[in-house]
């Protein structure tokens, strides 16, 4: 079956940087696009970015847009979320999904598979 999994949450302090990586098996990842999104306690869960199938467009929210960097890596099958210059409210459970077409977009009703999520805590 179709599984991504998140790795690289944890705790910080503002400022500093994380780099988080999804892995997902099951599904020929280099046909799809792949997306990360977020959720903070008592929140809906939002988009932060996007990247197409193979790497060639991205999409960012504005809150993150100039500090998150998304990329992938089809030979691992890994998407990535670099993130620096964090900020307290970047505090969130972050989620990796796929995409049910090549070409990324913000809508989350698009995004077939979900990872578990990797918790991320930005303390001032």
């Amino acid at each position: 079956q179709v599984q991504y999994v998140e790795s690289g949450g944890g705790l910080v302090q503002a400022g500093d940087s994380l780099r988080l990586s999804c892995v997902a098996s099951g599904r020929t990842f280099s046909s799809y696009a792949m997306g990360w999104f977020r959720q903070a306690p008592g929140k809906a869960r939002e988009f932060v970015a996007a990247i197409s199938w193979n790497g060639g467009w991205t999409y960012y929210a504005d809150s993150v847009k100039g500090r998150f960097t998304i990329s992938r890596d089809n030979t691992k099958n890994t998407v990535y979320l670099q993130m620096n210059s964090l900020k307290r409210e970047d505090t969130a459970v972050y989620y990796c999904a796929g995409h049910n077409r090549p070409v990324y977009s913000i809508n989350i009703h698009q995004y077939d598979y979900w990872g578990q999520g990797t918790q991320v805590t930005v303390s001032s």
